[in-house]
């Protein structure tokens, strides 16, 4: 079997699947990229047991038709050291040999045999779920897959819900210390249906959409147990979580009469200074809220003895308040939030606190971000 292939857009296609390609003590091979060549399609194929990614990549040229898994890890490694070339593989599947050949070269590395990579999964389609602008879905991603928990005895918040309705979609990510809402009402879904995606899942989708120039159709097909991504030349198959996501709607306040506005940048840097002298363990913020035009920042470490505050602007309308948080999870929120200025709507010390951006946010979007407040 022997192919060409341009260097620059194979590097691209094996970069973009590589997330699934770790370590795996009880399946070796799936260490490996599968490569199926037929016709004029060199397919990719990689997988970690749980999700699968198959993305076609045109070739130049080919002679033969076969599969070998590749050492995709050394090969991406040799592939960025050279230039936007054609590349010639010729296999020998009987072997497992392959010898890489460019203007200047030979390489020569040994693959395993096609035979051994697991089964992959049917993706057959059962009915469209719904059709998201990859834009849109790597802007939801990216908002939310921060807040997804880890703790495996609360498997559900291990990964983002999507609820789909034909009145708009929904992402949700939380790991009971802080919670994330992403809204679009201005992309539906045929029906309603809602399903938990896994963090890894959602990391492979958004790297592998944040290599398009452009924005493309991602369409979503979701059964009982799986779901199929597709677009352009690629699919994308994962198991999502089997489990009962809370009730979200429950912990969010929704009567908040302080409400704090503030420059979202000189917050943010504020609380990354103070916060160089709070404890390590747990890096608190206490805010203060007096009323008027200003917010003292403090934070301090009574191991090491070390504090520090900090005054800044603001516009506050509410009851005087001294609330405390963990300043890592502001940094996360605050950081995930693109417009000037943020609005923190308070209602006791003892209960959460909502960060929703004010002023130059999409109108298409709606989000809504809490944090858990910390015992001071």
């Amino acid at each position: 079997m022997r192919f060409i292939v341009n260097s620059k857009i194979l590097l691209e296609n094996l970069q973009s699947v590589s997330i699934l390609l770790t370590e795996n003590k009880a399946l070796p091979i799936l260490e490996k990229c599968l490569f199926k060549v037929a016709g004029n399609t060199l397919t990719l194929v990689a997988s970690d047991s749980e999700s699968v990614a198959v993305v076609d990549v045109p070739l130049e040229e080919v002679t033969g038709e076969g599969s070998l898994a590749m050492p995709a890890r050394q090969l991406m490694e040799y592939l960025k050291t050279i230039s936007d070339i054609p590349v010639v593989f010729d296999i020998n599947t009987e072997t497992s040999g392959v010898q890489i050949s460019t203007g200047t070269g030979q390489s020569n590395m040994v693959g395993e045999s096609a035979e051994t990579y697991p089964e992959i999964p049917a993706m057959d389609t059962t009915g469209l779920t719904a059709e998201i602008p990859s834009d849109v879905l790597v802007r939801a991603i990216s908002k939310t897959i921060f807040a997804t928990g880890t703790d495996q005895l609360r498997v559900a918040m291990c990964g983002v819900l999507f609820e789909m309705t034909p009145a708009g979609i929904t992402f949700v990510a939380t790991d009971a210390h802080k919670l994330v809402r992403y809204r679009r009402p201005d992309i539906t879904a045929p029906k309603e249906t809602s399903f938990v995606v896994p963090k890894k899942a959602l990391m492979l989708l958004k790297n592998m959409l944040s290599l398009r120039k452009e924005s493309t159709p991602v369409r979503m097909d979701a059964t009982e147990k799986n779901l199929i991504l597709q677009y352009a030349n690629v699919k994308i198959g994962c198991r999502l979580i089997d489990g009962r996501y809370p009730n979200y709607e429950a912990v969010i306040p929704k009567d908040n009469p302080n409400r704090l506005t503030i420059s979202r940048s000189s917050f943010l840097n504020c609380i990354r200074r103070v916060c160089i002298f709070a404890s390590k363990a747990m890096p608190q913020a206490k805010l203060s809220l007096t009323g008027g035009a200003e917010i003292l920042v403090s934070a301090e470490d009574v191991e090491s003895s070390s504090s520090s505050k900090e005054r800044l602007a603001c516009q506050y309308e509410g009851e005087p308040m001294e609330i405390g948080f963990n300043a890592k999870y502001f940094f996360e929120m605050l950081n995930n939030v693109e417009s000037e200025d943020v609005c923190l709507e308070l209602s006791t010390p003892n209960r959460a606190g909502l960060i929703v951006p004010v002023g130059d946010e999409e109108k298409k979007e709606d989000l809504l971000m809490l944090v858990m407040p910390v015992m001071l």
